[in-house]
């Protein structure tokens, strides 16, 4: 089991990537990232989970929002669409080319964001639980 000081002293190395656990569109982004990261250095938590609230508290975020994920990266956590940005960064390649969102004035990006947030579950719909990672990247879902 990951302590959240662990979890956060090695985010420098295993970026910790917090997602709603019951969001399908979520889930799909999970599984979209996982093939994306061959080195497995990317690591996910549930919004939800207990490691996922300790986090959030650590970093100073809320811990009743579930409308962004979070990306804690060297110990600095960013949502919203500077995840999304500081993700595909990290991801390489053509993924970078996501940093050509900053761009966009932040207060646009996130409204854009938002706008998705607060349709996700109509348009993609809901699990009734958190998803349960396939055996061979189970170690990369944290606990």
């Amino acid at each position: 089991m990951t302590t959240t000081e662990d979890a956060l002293a090695e985010s420098d190395e295993h970026p910790i990537l917090l997602f709603d656990g019951v969001c399908n569109l979520c889930d799909g982004s999970i599984q979209f990232l996982i093939p994306r990261d061959p080195a497995g250095t990317l690591r996910f938590a549930p919004l939800q989970s207990d490691l996922g609230k300790t986090v959030r508290e650590a970093t100073g975020l809320s811990t009743d929002e579930l409308e962004t994920v979070v990306f804690v990266d060297d110990g600095h956590a960013y949502i919203k669409s500077d995840a999304a940005i500081r993700i595909g960064e990290r991801l390489g390649g053509i993924y970078r080319l996501l940093s050509l969102g900053r761009l966009l004035p932040r207060p646009l990006r996130d409204r854009i964001y938002d706008f998705v947030a607060d349709h996700r579950y109509d348009w993609f719909g809901k699990k009734d639980q958190c998803m349960v990672p396939d055996a061979d990247v189970s170690d990369r879902f944290l606990q």
